[in-house]
């Protein structure tokens, strides 16, 4: 029990050291970034420092399988070159035995990342998106989806609009039973839209059988109001940034995923995106087992046999293998040629059958 204790502690000051590295790595990364950005001039240097503390989450999130590879490399490399790693196999643990506490620490990890840590890269990711939009062209827009239907906000320099649909094609470039309520710079509605549908198009929103009613103080909206068959609204928002604004899945927390998915289906939306993004999360305990035992695979040798900087090469490109592969299915599962279920499960499991065998056959021939 005390050697275990030990191993997981080893185990997790090299996490923690990898991390601190990579986290200032990325942050002075993030801040060179920013800065080249063509940013307006009105941004200053502790703006451009904020946006990049606010995308450092995301980023270690995304790069957390190669933090578990290399904690491993540390951790057994620093084993082997001080002979502790002979001393427990003399004592007669297993590979498999001595890897207990840091598959357990990996474990927890993985835990701790779906359950605490993906919240906030949820919650900074999004405020990344907005004021890096915000700073970027001085206007922003937005989209929410809710039981009341689709909700969205364009910004332009004469004022915001508002726009609310009960339902939407798949892509989000067909709004029916739409409502647009334009504002003035000062924040006061000056007109109102109803219309059957409204498509997207490279000249703005194309009303179809609409009808506007004048919101000025003073003015009789109904005595004013006025129908078109075909009107045309200029609009700052396009069909990508309309997809990025609910099809980013890493900026919802997982807590509130499955709702928002079932609004995705009410709205008409596909969600298929988000559920395999659901289903990924939720095996991610799972694939950082696997990294730890493939890194152990060639890792967990005495020096003086030679080939260590081979066998730390191996570790790490199987471990970007793995993790190609698992985005690869990933897209599969986006794109609907496997199934949801299969595409987020299949690529650990098959990772951890991998690496056993590497370790099965290292450890009998």
């Amino acid at each position: 029990m005390i050697l275990h204790l030990y191993f997981a502690r080893r185990f997790g000051m090299s996490f923690l050291l990898i991390t601190a590295v990579l986290f200032t790595l990325v942050m002075l990364t993030g801040v060179l970034e920013e800065t080249r950005r063509s940013f307006e001039e009105t941004v200053s240097f502790k703006e451009i420092v904020q946006l990049a503390l606010l995308n450092v989450p995301q980023t270690i999130n995304l790069i957390l399988p190669l933090i578990m590879v290399l904690a491993t490399v540390v951790l057994f490399l620093g084993m082997a070159r001080s002979s502790e790693m002979v001393i427990t196999r003399a004592s007669g643990r297993s590979a498999l035995g001595t890897l207990v506490s840091p598959l357990v620490v990996a474990f927890l990890i993985g835990l701790m990342v779906v359950g605490l840590f993906n919240p906030i890269v949820a919650a900074t990711s999004k405020r990344y998106e907005q004021l890096s939009e915000q700073y970027r062209n001085g206007v922003g827009s937005a989209l929410s989806i809710s039981e009341e239907g689709l909700w969205l906000r364009q910004g332009a320099e004469d004022g915001q609009t508002v726009i609310r649909a009960w339902r939407s094609n798949n892509d989000g470039s067909v709004l029916f039973d739409v409502t647009f309520v334009a504002y003035a710079p000062d924040g006061g509605p000056i007109r109102r839209i109803e219309a059957e549908s409204a498509s997207l198009g490279p000249n703005g929103w194309e009303l179809s059988n609409a009808e506007s009613w004048p919101l000025a103080v003073g003015v009789n909206a109904e005595g004013n109001a006025q129908r078109y068959e075909t009107l045309v609204i200029p609009s700052t928002l396009t069909l990508d940034r309309i997809r990025d604004s609910f099809g980013k899945e890493g900026a919802i927390s997982i807590y509130k995923l499955p709702a928002f998915i079932r609004q995705l289906e009410q709205a008409g939306f596909s969600p298929r995106r988000h559920k395999v993004w659901l289903q990924t999360e939720l095996a991610r305990p799972l694939f950082l087992i696997a990294m730890v035992l493939v890194a152990s695979a060639f890792t967990m040798r005495h020096t003086r046999s030679g080939g260590t900087g081979i066998a730390v090469l191996s570790a790490v490109l199987l471990g970007f293998g793995l993790y190609f592969i698992r985005s690869f299915a990933q897209i599969l599962g986006e794109n609907g040629q496997i199934p949801v279920f299969l595409a987020a499960w299949a690529p650990p499991v098959a990772a951890i059958m991998l690496a056993l065998g590497l370790l099965l056959h290292r450890e009998d021939g």
